[in-house]
This record gives structure tokens, sequence and C-alpha cells, in this order.
């Protein structure tokens, strides 16, 4: 009575060990925030740093209602280890960068990590974590080294995920390098014969578009950090229209600065309607789909995203009997256009109930804000 039951949101890009660096270095575009700003404090960061950082950014999470997210960074076997124990489900990737020309995978520490977090977490859990391999860009890895990446990984059968086109910059950057886009960049190095998840999309071309819809490449879409680093919007409709499987994201959170999916949902609805005929754009249903039943089939998981017999129990409650939803005569439209995340009010994950009613079941949230301010104090001083 008075609560709406969905499936839990699905976070299908963020990179939850950012959480000591959120409300830090804004306003500022995308280059000079992640090489000026970022990567120095990234360098200092510690192991105990990015267990509390995971503490209170998968407590964030499930109070939102995200039962589900794709993570790209380093410690990850840390992360690892935090999503078995506080229940959600996860898929996660070791980010991974290399500025050598002439690179050996064998003798890299960040291919080795990645290597030995898949052969430890991948189906751990009761299936809950899953593991692929996160190059981080294509200006952050050379051209030999992501095909060195993609030989490694192909006999695993894993996949991809990476940042694409996020910028105008990164594609102006690209055409000059190797005379193509970063999409066809990448597929000429093979990296798209891997399940791909490819991260922002702001900057495809039509003929970008059409080669990830061959390749069956999932674009994640992520409004709210794109729009605070200035990076642009991207043209989900038209991502729709040539059937690529497109989910949602919100980025870490020095970037966003917060991981509410339900945000992110009502977002992906009203930045497509301006320019669209009759202001129709993406519709509330299709916002919805893209956090939920969109990001399961991002990272192919058959198992999540939707309510229905034999799918595993990730449901949430979300209290609509309040004066923001009054009346609600279309529930998904009031649920997009007027929600929030802090009126989901319970949350499964697994058939397990994480969160109810402002009680964390397996978080210790005090203790583990304490311990993350600390942390922050200490990198960014």
């Amino acid at each position: 009575r008075g609560r709406l039951a969905l499936p839990g949101f699905i976070n299908a890009h963020t990179h939850v060990g950012m959480m000591p660096f959120r409300n830090y270095a804004s306003d500022l575009p995308l280059q000079a925030w992640l090489f000026d700003k970022l990567f120095p404090v990234e360098d200092k960061l510690t192991e105990e740093d990015v267990y509390w950082a995971a503490q209170v950014g998968i407590a964030e999470m499930i109070r939102t209602g995200t039962t589900c997210f794709a993570d790209m960074y380093m410690f990850a076997d840390t992360l690892a280890a935090v999503v078995e124990e506080t229940g959600v489900r996860a898929d996660i990737s070791r980010g991974l960068q290399c500025f050598d020309e002439s690179p050996d995978v064998a003798s890299d520490h960040r291919m080795q990590e990645a290597l030995d977090l898949y052969h430890r977490w991948h189906g751990r859990a009761e299936g809950r974590i899953t593991v692929r391999f996160g190059p981080h860009a294509v200006y952050t890895c050379t051209s030999g080294y992501l095909q060195e990446v993609v030989q490694a990984v192909r006999p695993l059968g894993a996949g991809i995920h990476i940042h694409l086109s996020e910028t105008q910059q990164e594609n102006t950057d690209c055409q000059k390098a190797h005379g193509r886009t970063p999409t066809q960049h990448l597929a000429a190095l093979g990296l798209f014969e891997l399940p791909t998840l490819a991260a922002h999309g702001v900057y495809l071309s039509a003929e970008d578009r059409a080669l990830l819809a061959r390749c069956g490449a999932a674009v994640v879409h992520n409004p709210g950090s794109n729009l605070k680093l200035g990076s642009g919007t991207a043209d989900v409709r038209a991502l729709l229209d040539q059937g690529i499987t497109t989910a949602l994201g919100t980025d870490g959170a020095a970037s966003n600065n917060n991981l509410d999916m339900l945000q992110e949902v009502y977002l992906a609805a009203v930045l497509s309607k301006p320019g669209c005929s009759q202001a129709v754009g993406v519709t509330a249903a299709e916002a919805l789909e893209m956090g939920t039943a969109g990001g399961a089939q991002a990272l192919g998981f058959s198992h999540v995203g939707q309510l229905q017999i034999g799918k595993q129990a990730d449901v949430i409650l979300v209290n609509v009997d309040q004066l923001h939803y009054t009346p609600l005569n279309d529930p998904v439209a009031g649920l997009v256009y007027a929600g929030h995340g802090s009126d989901v009010e319970t949350v499964y994950a697994a058939g397990r109930c994480l969160y109810h009613k402002g009680e964390h079941f397996t978080i210790d949230v005090p203790r583990a804000r304490t311990a993350l301010n600390a942390a922050a104090r200490r990198l960014l001083n």
C-alpha cells in the first residue's frame, strides 16, 4: 500500500574508489580535472582508503535503490571483498592504462592484477560478482597495449569496460593520431570482438553508432557526470533507434557528485527532449528501463533487471505515498519525473534485505563515514 515495487537499479558505470574525492576539484573540464587534479591524488590512495570508499559508496547506492553496479578502478580485489560482505551485485574491472608503445602484458602489474582478479573472483559470492577487464580509454592506452589486452582476454571469454568518446577532445586527438574515431580505432584493434561496455558515447557519429550496433557493444549514458564536466550530452534517442543496448551510470562520486540512479533516469529523459519532435525524446518508460533492464542487458545478465518469476530477487520498494507524487496518475511518470533516490524505502538483493526505512543491515555506516572522512583529509591535505 502506497509503495511501488520495481527491479533494483543497475549503475552500469562508476568508480566507487573515488569516494574520497567527492566535492573536490569542481567546475573543471574533464582533461584538467583528470590529469591535473585526480591522477596526482589517486597516486596516494591505499587499499584501506578504497575499503572505506567502497563501504560508503555501496551504502549510498543501496540507500537510493541500486542493487547492482559495474565498476572500473584500482584495488579491485578490495572492492570485490566489500561487495561479497555487503550483499550487493557487481561487475568489477581493474582499471588498465599504459603509455608504452611496445608493452609486455606479462610484466604489466595492472594487467596481472586484472588477471588475478578474474581468476579469484569471477562467479564468486553465489554468482553476485563477475569480472571483466577495464582498459581506461584510447588516450590512456596505446594501440599495442589494447591489442595485447584483447589477446589476453579473448581465451577467457570475459568482457571489456572502457570509456568511449566522452569528450570532443578525445575524438579530435584520436583522429589526429590514428586517422579514425575512437570507436573505429577500437574496432580496428579487435576490442569489440569481446563483450563491451562502453561508457559515455557523447560524441558518436552515425557511422560509429552503426558499427557499435553491428558489434553488439553496449553504451552507458552518464548524463549527470557529462553535464558537470561540460562534456556534452549523448544522443540517446539515436542510440535506441539504432538498436544499441543502452544503460545508465552515475560515473564516480568525484565527477557527479552522487550515486543516485533515479537522478540519472530523470536526466536521461529530460535531456533528450530539446530538439526532438513534440518534446518526446526518451520517454519516462524508456529511461526507467535503461536504469534497470537495460543495465542488465548491457552487462549480459539474464537473471536480473526485471520483476519476473525465475529471476533473482533484486527488488526495491519506493514510497510514493508522499506529497510530490500526489496525485499518482501515472506511476512510471511519477517515479521518473517526480521521484528522488531518498524515496526508496526497502532494498533486497538476491532475496536478502539490505536496507529498510533508514537501517542498513550489512554496513556500519557511521564507522565507514568516519573512516572515509579521515582518508579524505589525509589525501587532500
